[in-house]
């Protein structure tokens, strides 16, 4: 019953999207950029703009290269990791905030 009532304490919380960031506010999230990155992190802030300060983060920058002898497009995935990272809002694409268990 208690998890029910959070859940419905924390629907209610959601009026507009940017409250839906600030619930995951010191948690882990997914940030899909411009140009093929994806970011997961901690966010530690964020504006109404979208700009965003991420620490412990997991970038993954994926490329597409075309092999020239049989012309097939080949996935090539980098991954580095950056303790604290300013995201420029104008390059987000989507924010998805962290799985809270299933209902």
């Amino acid at each position: 019953m208690a998890d029910d009532s959070s859940h419905q304490a924390n629907v209610a919380a959601v009026e507009e999207p940017l409250d839906l960031i600030r619930l995951s506010l010191d948690e882990r999230i997914y940030v899909k950029l411009r140009n093929d990155r994806e970011l997961r992190g901690r966010l530690h802030a964020y504006d109404q703009h979208l700009n965003m300060i991420l620490g412990d983060v997991e970038e993954t920058i994926t490329s597409v290269e075309l092999d020239e002898e049989t012309f097939e497009e080949m996935y090539k995935s980098t991954k580095r990791n950056v303790p604290m990272l300013f995201v420029r809002g104008d390059g987000v694409i989507l924010v998805s905030p962290p799985i809270r268990g299933s209902q």
